[in-house]
């Protein structure tokens, strides 16, 4: 089992900054990719950004250079740092973790990053 907490969503302007955070627990050695979807009301969930456990890194073209996954192994976490945001950001984020042992990802629970003016 892998348990995944987010946290770091919220209200901001556009062109503001947030960081999300993907804490992992439970059998962490067993993660091969971590990363962030997002789904905004009315539209299917997308992939926004991976980190594999070999350091490989891919993005959505609508996030790059904007966005910017990164992990703390120390803490077991991982980081996506948005820059720049746009009211098409406006979503919810959900961490999700690959795993060895199954073909379905583990989910966290979703944060809600809302930009408006």
């Amino acid at each position: 089992q892998v348990q995944l907490v987010e946290s770091g969503g919220g209200l901001v302007q556009p062109g503001d900054t947030l960081r999300l955070s993907c804490a992992a627990s439970g059998s962490i050695g067993s993660i091969t990719a971590m990363g962030w979807y997002r789904q905004a009301p009315g539209k299917q969930r997308e992939l926004v950004a991976v980190i594999t456990s070999g350091g490989s890194l891919n993005y959505a073209d609508s996030v790059k250079g904007r966005f910017a996954i990164s992990e703390d192994g120390a803490k077991n976490t991982v980081y996506l740092q948005m820059n720049r945001l746009k009211p098409e950001d406006t979503a919810v984020y959900y961490c999700y973790a690959d795993v060895t042992f199954r073909t379905i990802p583990y989910w966290g629970q979703g944060t809600q990053v809302t930009v408006s003016s």
